[in-house]
């Protein structure tokens, strides 16, 4: 079944990114660019154009609660003697030596990111114009030292077209659902210019007024169909280049096994979706549509869905009670399935601890753990990680606690960290730990990657001044295959 009604609360209230948010957004944006035009950055003429998911309204809420992020070109006229790294250098001073900036951005190879903390990035990249006097857009690459062709403007309104051959803005809502999918479940990568560009692909100018986008769940069923034929036709990556800028392959990046990884998902994705819409029975769809989407899709529903595994799949239930070590086999289901699949029970393994202190009749306030993958504990450039992300044993975690707001705990208060392990080697060694550990800078604690298993971390802050707990954090789960 289509389940409509159901399509349109879940987008509304899990998927998108809500008007508080970009409301704060676009202010945001308005202090960045009056600052731009305001100071004395020797490049002139400037102009300024919303790039990525933001100017495609493609945008969605982050799955892990972190920062979002938006993309925001500065186009200049060219400086005469200038190089590529002069245009992102200088750029990069400006925010540097102001009081409002300096402690909030940080220079890249492309751009200038401002991160308002746990709630937004802006990305900020110089991009010149006509520098050969013919007209065209780069970007700049300051570590390379190159000019970079582009053709922002085109791509955004080759979007907006495919947009437009879909009713009700479908190919949108789309598209935001199958990059819900891709951060929910963690299966696979793919960059959202790349996984737009192939969505967008799947639409053609043929389709306008099409029965097959006729609304937000057919869309889905035809796109995600069209895309695995695609996809089925490539045994090796194909180039994926920009519509209008034939030298720029969005595929590039992309490594041979994670193309494989890709498709291999997609297939079995369209499978499921095909079988959630083809179903008569509305109990029946809403479960095999909370297989695609988790249990968040039609939670207002009174039914209760049947277990989401397929009949081939391994039970986790069963894992679970099999041993205490939640058995490696549990890896490959996450890896198949996503961290969605795992059950209330799975948080509380018999060797985790209980918290001491005394809490609190209400939490004080709410709170998330964030991570940062470093190679070493002493390591400088990180990347983030997202809960249930399928990792390698290799580096590290750097937890750290923030409100869901993006402020630090409030002073008068200290973090302690629960650290459970699972998993089979783990649990063999004796490391399977679930007692409270200290943070090591600040409240951030340091997690090497060891040991294969589904481990789960958390966050606890106490009130210093009587000893109670006052705020816990939901389970973040780290995947080690």
């Amino acid at each position: 079944m289509k389940l409509s009604s159901y399509f349109k609360s879940f987008l509304t209230d899990t998927v998108n990114l809500n008007s508080t948010r970009i409301g704060l957004l676009d202010s945001s944006i308005d202090a960045i660019k009056n600052f731009i035009r305001q100071s004395e950055w020797t490049p002139r003429n400037r102009s300024f154009f919303e790039h990525g998911s933001w100017a495609h309204d493609t945008i969605i809420k982050p799955v892990d609660q972190g920062e979002f992020d938006a993309d925001l070109l500065v186009i200049v006229d060219h400086v005469q003697g200038w190089s590529a790294s002069d245009y992102v250098t200088t750029l990069s001073k400006i925010f540097g030596d102001s009081a409002t900036y300096s402690k909030i951005s940080k220079k890249w190879d492309y751009c200038v990111t401002v991160t308002y903390s746990g709630e937004r990035k802006v990305d900020i990249a110089p991009c010149v114009r006509g520098r050969n006097g013919d007209g065209l857009l780069e970007v700049c690459n300051g570590k390379t030292n190159e000019f970079v062709r582009t053709e922002p403007v085109k791509f955004t309104d080759w979007l907006v077209e495919r947009n437009s051959i879909s009713r009700s803005n479908s190919f949108r809502k789309v598209t935001r659902l199958i990059k819900y999918l891709r951060d929910i479940k963690t299966t696979f990568t793919c960059s959202s210019v790349l996984l737009t560009t192939l969505l967008g692909r799947q639409i053609d100018t043929l389709d306008k007024d099409s029965e097959l986008f006729a609304d937000t769940p057919t869309a889905l069923k035809t796109i995600i169909g069209r895309l695995d034929d695609f996809l089925q036709g490539y045994s090796k990556k194909p180039k994926i280049v920009n519509p209008y800028l034939w030298g720029e392959d969005f595929a590039a990046t992309w490594t041979d096994d994670q193309y494989t990884n890709f498709r291999n998902f997609v297939h079995k994705y369209r499978e499921w979706i095909d079988a959630a819409f083809d179903s008569p029975d509305r109990a029946d769809s809403i479960t095999l549509w909370r297989k695609v989407f988790g249990n968040d899709f039609a939670k207002s529903s009174e039914i209760v869905a049947k277990s989401f595994l397929s009949e081939d799949a391994f039970s986790v239930h069963s894992l679970l009670r099999s041993s205490a070590a939640h058995l490696d086999d549990l890896v490959e289901t996450i890896r198949e399935y996503g961290t969605s699949i795992l059950p209330n029970i799975f948080n509380k393994p018999p060797h985790m601890r209980l918290p001491p202190w005394p809490r609190a009749s209400t939490w004080s306030f709410p709170i998330s753990v964030v991570s940062i993958f470093h190679t070493s504990k002493d390591g400088i450039n990180g990347t983030p990680v997202r809960s249930g992300q399928i990792l390698r044993p290799r580096g590290g975690l750097w937890f750290d606690v923030k409100l869901r707001d993006g402020r630090s705990i409030p002073d008068g208060h200290r973090v302690q960290w629960r650290i459970t392990n699972t998993g089979a080697i783990a649990m063999a060694l004796g490391k399977g730990r679930g007692g409270f550990e200290v943070p090591q800078r600040g409240n951030r604690r340091w997690e090497a990657l060891e040991y294969r298993g589904v481990h789960i971390a958390e966050a606890f802050v106490i009130r210093m001044s009587d000893d109670v707990l006052v705020a816990q954090s939901d389970p973040y789960h780290v995947t080690i295959e």
